[in-house]
């Protein structure tokens, strides 16, 4: 089809609307930010690049195309910080793009039968419809602002353990004695946290933000998930009271939707990322001097580990663990050492499927790691 500049606008903003309206109903802060966003990049590409540089769209397009608004979307997200939980804003995308294909190739032409004829020009209804969903778009932003969660800035040293049961943004500060998440829709950013039997707990919560926080002294996890989904970006976990502390455990969370740990350094624990019974990416993170595993992705798990680096851990590097299915990618895993035990399992294995698990390999890098890459326990490892 041939569009029009102003028809690729009007089509574009009529195919919104289905998913303008998921975002408000979900009254979330971000989903209206995503669609905005969302629009944004495609009026600009229609202006900038499609309108120039397509005379003639066709229909197999939509696909690439699809997926290339995607990339730009998922930077532009990334880039002004809009936390979106990964699984609903590739959901809310999905509507959004399937609302496109079906107005353009189905709706639109039946309802408009000069709609190709006209480049996808709507006439006085794509007029109607312009300046209405900007608005409609305007007003639901000014009234998730309005009613988004509060948010506290902490100065100086705070004792606790703090309690947050209810939704709300924790800014700064430090906090003595760990934190206690009970409820969704919380966000810490740039929080110190010293001591504590967990220096995160998190339980039975969905959309928990934790964003550059810092973490030490904890006497059993770093950061300790049960039945939530988080996203993690840029923590550290450090300096752990004894010697059984683990870095990150999210477990039994099957249900709760994706979970992220991303860009974080987690040192000297026994466990450096922990898993269990959940769905977990972890990407670019390193972890360092771990002495029991550095990565685990655990207990009937559908995980993916990508991009991380694991240095000097004590008899495994990555481990793909019991019935669980792993994607193990673009991972440095390095000095893994061979644990005195004896144990064939812990002989410096980089890269370890164990107990029933399925793991799916492909361009990891491993040095010094003398185990190398193996399957123990009728597992089995597949390579791309």
């Amino acid at each position: 089809m041939s569009y029009t500049l102003r028809g690729r606008i009007e089509t574009r903003l009529v195919a919104a609307l289905p998913a303008l309206l998921v975002a408000i109903a979900l009254h979330r802060w971000w989903a209206i930010e995503l669609v905005a966003v969302m629009l944004l990049v495609g009026i600009v590409l229609d202006a900038a690049l499609y309108d120039r540089v397509l005379s003639y769209q066709s229909g197999w397009l939509a696909v690439p195309l699809g997926a290339f608004e995607l990339a730009i979307v998922y930077l532009v997200v990334r880039a002004v910080g809009i936390s979106a939980p990964l699984d609903l804003a590739l959901l809310l995308y999905g509507i959004a793009w399937t609302s496109a294909q079906l107005c353009a190739h189905a709706a639109l032409p039946r309802l408009q039968l000069s709609y190709a004829e006209a480049g996808g020009e709507l006439r006085r209804p794509g007029v109607l419809t312009a300046i209405a969903v900007p608005v409609i778009v305007v007003l639901s932003l000014g009234a998730a602002y309005a009613t988004r969660a509060p948010t506290v800035h902490l100065h100086g040293t705070v004792r606790g353990p703090v309690l947050i049961d209810h939704a709300e943004t924790l800014v700064g500060g430090t906090i003595r004695g760990g934190v206690v998440i009970r409820s969704s829709h919380v966000k810490l950013r740039h929080v110190t946290i010293v001591g504590g039997e967990n220096g995160i707990d998190i339980k039975d919560a969905k959309h928990v933000l934790l964003d550059h926080v810092r973490v030490i002294r904890s006497a059993s996890d770093g950061i300790h998930v049960r039945n939530s989904s988080v996203m993690v970006e840029h923590c550290t976990v450090a300096d752990p009271a004894s010697a059984w502390v683990q870095g990150i455990d999210i477990s039994y969370s099957v249900g709760r939707g994706m979970s992220m740990v991303s860009k974080c350094t987690i040192a000297g624990v026994r466990e450096g990322i922990v898993t269990h019974s959940a769905e977990v990416d972890v990407m670019d993170n390193h972890v360092i001097g771990t002495t029991l595993r550095g990565i685990v992705l655990g207990e009937m798990s559908m995980d993916m580990a990508s991009g991380n680096e694991v240095e000097g851990a004590m008899g495994v590097g990555i481990l793909c663990l019991d019935h669980s299915m792993c994607e193990i990618k673009h991972n440095v895993v390095a000095g893994t050492s061979v644990d005195p035990n004896g144990d064939e399992a812990r002989a410096g294995v980089a890269i370890e499927a164990h107990y029933y698990a399925q793991a799916e390999v492909s361009d990891n890098t491993v040095i010094a790691s003398p185990g190398g890459t193996r399957a123990f326990d009728n597992s089995a490892i597949t390579t791309k």
